[in-house]
């Protein structure tokens, strides 16, 4: 029997590993930092409950005091929810500069930041050490990259290390189990498009993990300003349970009931194209449903509409009333669409920002367990 298409697959069968991977995200497009705080979120909501709980250091460089990064809130609505778990970093100024403008005190930032970085490292206090923006600081040259990722190879065992940023020298390229590249798509950017509609499309991870940092950072906004923004994360052909994303909303939940709420629906199995079933359209016409709705009431400042993309390619929803509806959306409310696709839907068309996930390496294909929590 051939089976053609994409599916999604549960997590209820999978090996639990107990080693830490060395995860890179890099390139041009939107969601490299989401995607960080959104495996942070998971491994936090792995952890309530558990007698190891997960101890996250968010290291941030060339983000130094005195400017607003896209971020920032996602890290408020962390920091408040998990103060005892997370602890956050600063580094470099404020302005942006480019490889031949760093001066003694860009050099004398990013090694203080690397120190700090190094002793977390050695320490084995954390579970999780973020790297925010070291691809950048490596390649303008302000720290050594080949003692930089001889440390990072020889991390505790069960440490895991996310670096971000464009621009990943090769050495750390080299000793990393995972990399994802975020390319900003033609249709990225796109002057035409609806402010407020984003999609991460592609093979590679970090598609509902940077839609999870979205909604973070729409709950961290709304402290800050002393509002509810209330996020909704619709998720299809995700019917069953142990998915990735379970542990990290289950998180946002128990930390702020009143401003997140998930559905899902579909089959606890894989659709395939061709062998689709009556269920499987009638499970996808329902979410749509509670998405439209969702939508058009103008309630929620976020909604992630997870795996929308498959749902549409493997003809379970119409194109139409979705870009109607989205054609329609009030001002205010941002969508969010992850999933990957064979034929982009034609509302492709009218997003503003357009991020693929492009799988350079990752650690199942080496046959490493999967670790639940970080990879499922």
């Amino acid at each position: 029997m051939t089976r053609t298409g994409i599916g999604i697959k549960t997590a209820q069968d999978r090996s639990e590993r107990i080693v830490g991977q060395i995860h890179i995200y890099n390139g041009a497009g939107k969601g490299k930092s989401q995607a960080a705080l959104g495996v942070v979120l998971r491994s936090i909501g792995l952890g309530i409950g558990s007698v190891f709980q997960t101890r996250v250091l968010l290291l941030r460089f060339l983000k130094g005091p005195g400017r607003t990064y896209d971020e920032d809130a996602a890290i408020e609505a962390l920091q408040r929810a998990f103060p005892h778990l997370i602890d956050q970093v600063r580094t470099g100024r404020a302005e942006f500069f480019g490889a031949d403008e760093s001066t003694r005190f860009d050099r004398l930032e990013a090694q203080r930041g690397w120190d700090i970085a190094k002793g977390a490292i050695a320490s084995g206090l954390y579970s999780v050490i973020v790297l925010d923006e070291l691809n950048p600081v490596l390649d303008l040259g302000l720290l050594p990259t080949e003692e930089v990722a001889q440390v990072i190879k020889n991390k505790p065992e069960h440490l895991e290390v996310i670096a971000t940023g464009r621009g990943s020298p090769q050495p750390l390229i080299e000793i990393a189990d995972l990399h994802s590249e975020m390319k900003s798509h033609p249709s990225g950017d796109n002057p035409y498009g609806i402010e407020g509609i984003e999609i991460y499309t592609g093979a590679g991870k970090g598609k509902s993990t940077s839609a999870l940092g979205r909604a973070l950072q729409a709950i961290g906004r709304g402290i800050s300003q002393d509002k509810s923004h209330r996020v909704l994360v619709m998720q299809w052909l995700k019917g069953g349970s142990g998915y990735t994303e379970d542990a990290a909303i289950s998180a946002m939940q128990q930390s702020y009931p009143n401003l997140v709420d998930h559905q899902r629906c579909g089959r606890d199995a894989i659709v395939w194209r061709g062998q689709q079933q009556e269920l499987d359209y009638v499970e996808a016409e329902r979410g749509w449903e509670i998405a439209r709705a969702a939508i058009a009431s103008g309630l929620y400042k976020t909604i992630i509409l997870d795996e929308l993309n498959p749902t549409v390619d493997l003809e379970l929803l119409p194109e139409e009333p979705i870009i109607q509806a989205f054609l329609r959306k009030p001002r205010d409310t941002e969508i969010i669409i992850t999933g990957r696709c064979k034929n982009n839907p034609g509302y492709f068309a009218l997003a503003s920002t357009h991020s693929e996930m492009i799988c350079h390496k990752h650690y199942a294909e080496k046959g490493i367990e999967l670790k639940r929590g970080v990879d499922y």
